[in-house]
């Protein structure tokens, strides 16, 4: 939802989906809809694209893993 929601304008969502490997016509479709943050990020065309593993690449570390690494050991 946080990138979603950082994606504002509807060209920027459009070339972010593009770039994860959306189809053009899905890519315009998504960007353009009207559903909520929350909504969206629960859709199939965010989950199949920007999944754990791509996030984590991005740089995005999971707080259930510091806290399990650094106080349940």
């Amino acid at each position: 939802m946080l990138y979603w929601k950082m994606w504002k304008r509807v060209r920027t969502r459009y070339r972010r989906l593009m770039k994860l490997g959306v189809g053009k016509q899905k890519a315009y479709e998504w960007a353009n809809s009207r559903l909520g943050y929350w909504r969206v990020s629960g859709s199939w065309i965010l989950t199949t694209t920007l999944n754990n593993e791509k996030l984590y690449a991005m740089g995005w570390r999971w707080f259930s893993g510091l806290y399990a690494r650094e106080y349940v050991n």
